[in-house]
């Protein structure tokens, strides 16, 4: 049969239904009527004069309760998923049907004969007429659908909250998935029955349930639990070699949407999963809302989450700076599609250009700019120093300086943890952007800020993409050394922050992140292998490599002469930061900077580095240092 004819048939049938039901409706008006009269008069014969009466209340309520079960859109539900707004509708159709019924009888004849007790009466039986047949009907056809569904996965679900309510309604209605049993730790809902699926038992008798129910999958319906609970569930599932899926976090469901479609793989996002992060709304729409911002490096990890949260905010105008074409194409065809319109900018230009910052500058005359340009692959840049120098520390000068020319009102630099006691290029780097901007605040009209972390989980460059690469491709995956940790956070919640720091910051602060405990990167590939499903150490096999040029074993994220401070805001923490450094003395030695990044004077450029940050140690050369330089290939170290 052609698709069109199908259509039309489904139409057609979808049209006799529901006038089916429509007749089924209204026939149920009179006969309520007639029940509520008969048990009146105890289920004996009804007196003329009221078999009158009887039939003046049928003729004024039919065509009353039929306008209002259209206006009410009984119809527009499908008696197959009849649940708790159909009822509703009908609720509002009916009591509202009977006293309009009411009004009418004492308008026209004083609503002699009519008994007081029809307005208790009718209502009820109606709602009865209406209601249990639809109910009836959508518990005949999920019986047949459990039956049916024999051939789908036999799903055991971990959460028996409003989540895993809403998942196994929608189970229901598909044929992918057949809900045995619900476990959850919570006493007070034990032996309780969520759409005719009991909650069996605790997390830890899922290797009971699984055995007992021959169960096929394991699915996580808790967006709000923790690390620990995700990783218990997990650990669990390894051992019974049974998969694992999960609806997205909380975060995630920023709609609240809970649907099959939305399933997914465990992620190594969810086990090293964090507490999350409350936003002060109402200071973010005050800081952001109807205001022109500007975000460098907006086609990165960062920079483009930054847009994204900073879009939710409704600014006038997001300005988009980046030097790499395609990564800039993306963030702005995704901005335009999210809400269309002009507000959204991209501009192609590289921080270090005076003249190009200049002109956009003055062409969007930000209030806020948030600087996340940077180069920040530590190995690359320890074999690009001039590169990485010219980006990370003139670069910044170059918009600081631009933006307090323009009147910028807050100046938002993004620095890393590698910044404290710097062992590489890129950590110096990006130490000495953050005395500038320190330099630069209090002296200007132009607040500068600065926010301070470690990584972010599955950003450009960072080890979990390519632990995932390397686990594809069968392995070997390369951890640098067993002991090598690392702080992780994931981008939306350090963009989250950066905003709330950039939103209470008053001018020359640092502000370190919460990042809370570290990771041990070998734990973190062993973690991602399993999750792949397979066995460290006998499907794909870890390869340590050494640690690279300018790497340490342990990042911090604040000096030991920086007193942190709370905040405001839980997970943000103040550095009481100081450089010994004078403001004279940093704008002379970055001429001196800058004039040796042109004639690639790399050893000046590290002497220069050692002068402005005391702390910056590189490690032993024989180790750290690579014995060439892409930007100076003739000069060995």
């Amino acid at each position: 049969m052609p698709v069109n004819k199908k259509i039309r048939s489904r139409a057609v049938r979808l049209l006799r239904t529901r006038w089916a039901v429509f007749v089924h409706d209204i026939l149920m008006v009179p006969a309520s009527v007639y029940m509520a009269f008969w048990v009146r008069h105890n289920l004996s014969t009804i007196p003329d004069p009221l078999l009158q009466a009887c039939f003046r209340v049928i003729a004024i309520a039919v065509p009353v309760q039929m306008l209002l079960f259209w206006h009410f859109g009984l119809y527009r539900g499908i008696w197959r998923f009849a649940s708790l707004p159909d009822l509703t509708r009908i609720l509002k159709a009916v009591t509202i049907g009977t006293l309009i019924t009411t009004v009418i009888l004492f308008i026209i004849g004083r609503a002699e004969y009519v008994p007081r007790s029809l307005l208790l009466l009718y209502p009820v039986f109606l709602c009865l007429g209406l209601a249990s047949p639809r109910l009836l009907y959508r518990w005949y056809r999920d019986r047949q659908l459990g039956i049916r569904r024999n051939a789908g996965q036999r799903a055991l679900i971990a959460g028996a909250g409003r989540s895993g309510e809403i998942l196994v309604r929608d189970l229901l209605k598909e044929d992918q998935y057949q809900p045995v049993a619900f476990v959850d730790d919570d006493p007070v809902k034990r032996s309780r029955d969520l759409h005719g699926v009991r909650v069996m038992g605790t997390l830890e008798d899922i290797p009971r349930l699984a055995e007992k129910y021959a169960v096929d999958v394991v699915l996580l319906a808790m967006p709000t639990a923790d690390s620990t609970v995700i990783q218990r569930i997990v650990r669990l599932c390894q051992e019974l070699e049974l998969p694992c899926r999960t609806l997205p976090s909380i975060a995630e469901l920023a709609d609240g949407k809970v649907e099959i479609s939305r399933l997914r793989e465990i992620q190594i996002e969810d086990l090293l999963g964090r507490e999350q992060v409350r936003l002060d709304r109402e200071v973010l729409h005050v800081f952001l809302k109807g205001r022109r911002v500007m975000v460098t490096g907006a086609g990165g990890s960062i920079g483009s989450e930054l847009c994204r949260q900073i879009s939710r905010f409704e600014p006038d105008t997001l300005v988009m700076v980046d030097n790499g074409e395609y990564n800039l194409y993306r963030i702005q065809h995704e901005m335009r599609a999210r809400l269309p319109g002009e507000r959204w900018p991209a501009i192609l230009g590289d921080v270090r250009d005076w003249s190009r910052m200049n002109f956009v500058f003055e062409r969007f005359r930000p209030h806020v700019v948030f600087h996340a340009a940077a180069y920040k692959h530590v190995p690359l840049v320890e074999q690009n120093p001039v590169e990485g120098i010219k980006t990370n520390i003139l670069g910044t000068k170059t918009v600081a300086d631009i933006a307090v020319k323009k009147e910028t009102e807050k100046f938002v630099m993004i620095s890393t943890d590698k910044a404290v006691n710097p062992t590489n290029i890129m950590g110096a780097s990006k130490r000495v952007a953050e005395m500038y901007c320190q330099n630069r605040n209090g002296r200007v009209q132009t607040r500068f800020i600065t926010t301070r972390f470690g990584n972010v989980l599955g950003s450009t460059g960072s080890v979990v993409p390519l632990f995932r690469k390397q686990i594809a491709m069968g392995g070997p995956v390369t951890v640098t050394h067993p002991d090598m940790k690392r702080y992780f956070m994931t981008i939306p919640e350090a963009c989250q922050l950066i905003l709330q720091a950039g939103a209470i910051g008053t001018g020359g602060e640092i502000f370190v992140l919460d990042m809370g405990e570290p990771v041990r990167i070998d734990d973190l590939a062993r973690q991602m292998i399993r999750l792949s499903g397979f066995e460290p150490g006998r499907d794909i096999r870890i390869e340590y490599t050494g640690i690279r040029p300018g790497e340490k074993l342990y990042e911090e994220l604040f000096y030991s002469s920086e007193a942190l401070a709370p905040t405001r805001h839980p997970k943000i923490r103040l550095a009481r930061a100081h450089t010994s450094v004078t403001w004279k003395e940093i704008e002379k030695m970055l001429e001196i900077l800058e004039r040796s990044c042109e004639q690639y004077d790399i050893p000046a450029l590290r002497m220069i580095l050692k002068d402005l940050v005391p702390e910056y140690e590189e490690e032993d050369d024989t180790v750290f240092v690579p014995a060439y330089s892409v930007d100076h290939p003739h000069t060995l170290h």
